[in-house]
């Protein structure tokens, strides 16, 4: 399986994946390249010392964000991928990207969704009082965080947590859920 994964900052999951495919736990997957929305970000740096092609579509050097997707949409078809795998990549991209992608374009998200869409769903939560939340993994449509669900994991909340605790331990069961459905994804 060929997968590009994007990234837009310190590239913590992907790294969890990098290791995974490291150490023989995804020996289907081919990282065909890791791609970020600008530059200096920690994934493509991880990537880049762990051998892996590596490219930057940076979003300020676009005129409008139509013409932003299009130039990622072609960047990663470049690569041939089997999944595009969002880990961290926190832009939105448009319909021609997902079209280009579809039923391919991979993302994952900090609650059970379809509670708490959006880049704040950690906050959300916890400010809902939920005793659990959790993360998920599903395929990217047009709406913001609606697409086909994967794979969830619920995670309790516990009395004592804050945004950055809470997310921290979801983070960790995130990691897992991503390497399991990648594993699931390349036996396909």
């Amino acid at each position: 399986m060929r997968a590009v994964f994007l990234v837009s900052g310190s590239g913590s999951n992907l790294q969890a994946v990098l290791d995974a495919a490291a150490d023989g736990q995804l020996p289907q997957l081919e990282i065909a390249a890791v791609g970020a929305d600008k530059f200096g970000t920690g994934g493509v740096e991880r990537s880049e010392e762990a051998g892996y092609e590596t490219f930057v579509v940076d979003f300020k050097s676009y005129t409008d964000r139509a013409e932003w997707n299009h130039a990622l949409t072609e960047k990663c078809l470049s690569y041939q991928p089997d999944y595009v795998i969002s880990s961290g990549f926190m832009r939105i991209v448009n319909e021609e990207f997902i079209n280009a992608f579809e039923n391919r374009y991979v993302n994952t998200h900090p609650a059970l969704l379809p509670a708490f869409p959006g880049a704040h769903g950690v906050r959300d939560a916890l400010n809902y009082g939920v005793k659990v939340t959790g993360c998920t993994v599903h395929y990217a449509d047009t709406g913001v965080d609606t697409g086909p669900i994967i794979a969830q994991q619920a995670v309790p909340v516990l009395d004592d947590d804050t945004e950055e605790s809470l997310h921290e331990r979801i983070k960790i069961e995130e990691r897992k859920l991503l390497i399991r459905v990648l594993q699931e994804l390349s036996a396909t």
